[in-house]
């Protein structure tokens, strides 16, 4: 490829803040699915992840739309989103992340991928990147003015009344939250310069296992769980945000719990799992982390916690959830799918200006 910017790259980043910025910022929906630099030069298309890691073999549908779509040679920002029905489907989107060749086309059949472009980093001979945000976007919104579906731009306002609603409603389509964008900002690789707000909420759930860090014998993340309406108790995330000193003292206050196996715990059959499976039970095996160990050791379902976290993804947390307190005044079989806040339905067309063709 022969742009003015190259590979690899690392695209830049948001920090968490609890409250809608205001000021000379330009508020954005912040997309829930795999964030995706695009590179473009005639019949080259790369995707490169936010982790530098490539995409490209993973949605052949996007490097199609990409050469129908996107200018001649170009370098853009956004992120690969999948849809079901009116909303995002971030689980469907990460079983495109598959090894065999032949999955991978016949999942770009059936359930083809759409990419959300928010920023313009280059176009033609000429880096955007020491431009501020506001000529980015309006050089973006210039560029890609007659794009068609499965590539869309992503809506964008300067007004704080506008972005509050984003929060509210956007939701109900699967977005993940609201983004604020210094409109001033040149772009700057690999640093949190921009702001993101997301959803918080709490749950109280049932503590199924653990398992240990990655640098020894302490508490690496706590394995939660909530009893669907069947009475049967499902694993529906980890909670892992603890500093080393939390979780060294973590061992002793969940010895008294260890099982010495896995017998008669209501995850036994998934303790001896070594394939990736779409329920992404305790054992499995992660697609985006390959051979790492995932083992786990099994607690007796007695103990509940109560956690943040900010939205779900079919019967699961979509992000990792945080450590709040233990709860020793609810009993287990209280930690059900009921107490969950349900967002408002809303339709993704009325984001996106219409569904795929």
């Amino acid at each position: 490829m022969d742009l003015p910017i190259s590979l690899p790259f690392s695209p830049m980043l948001a920090k968490a803040v609890k409250a809608m910025p205001q000021g000379e910022v330009l508020y954005e929906p912040k997309w829930d699915g795999f964030r995706c630099v695009v590179f473009r030069d005639g019949d080259e298309v790369e995707l490169s992840s936010r982790g530098e890691k490539p995409l490209t073999r993973y949605f052949p549908e996007l490097v199609e739309a990409v050469k129908r779509e996107l200018p001649e040679r170009c370098v853009v920002d956004g992120e690969i989103v999948m849809r079901q029905g009116t909303r995002l489907d971030f689980d469907c989107l990460q079983q495109r992340i598959h090894p065999a060749a032949s999955r991978i086309t016949l999942l770009s059949e059936q359930t083809p991928a759409s990419f959300v472009a928010f920023d313009l980093l280059a176009l033609g001979d000429e880096s955007l990147l020491e431009q501020p945000l506001g000529e980015r976007r309006r050089r973006l919104v210039e560029a890609l003015a007659s794009v068609r579906a499965p590539v869309h731009v992503t809506p964008a306002s300067d007004s704080y009344e506008q972005a509050l609603r984003w929060f509210d409603e956007f939701e109900g389509a699967g977005l993940d939250g609201v983004l604020a964008k210094p409109l001033d900002a040149p772009y700057q690789q690999d640093k949190r310069v921009l702001f993101k707000i997301k959803h918080e909420r709490t749950a109280d759930c049932v503590v199924a296992g653990f398992r240990w860090h990655k640098s020894g014998p302490i508490v690496g993340s706590l394995l939660l769980g909530l009893y669907n309406a069947e009475g049967v108790l499902q694993h529906v995330g980890v909670a892992a945000s603890f500093t080393m000193k939390r979780r060294a003292e973590l061992v002793e206050e969940l010895k008294p719990y260890r099982m010495d196996d896995y017998a008669g715990h209501p995850w036994e059959g998934w303790a001896r799992q070594t394939e990736s499976t779409a329920d992404r039970m305790p054992g499995a095996v992660s697609r985006w982390t390959g051979k790492k160990d995932l083992s786990w050791v099994a607690l007796r379902p007695e103990l509940v916690v109560e956690v943040a976290y900010e939205a779900m993804e079919g019967d699961r947390f979509r992000h990792t959830a945080r450590f709040r307190r233990w709860r020793t005044d609810r009993t287990p079989e209280s930690c059900t799918y009921e107490q969950l806040e349900e967002p408002v339905a809303y339709d993704l067309d009325d984001i996106l200006g219409g569904p795929n063709p």
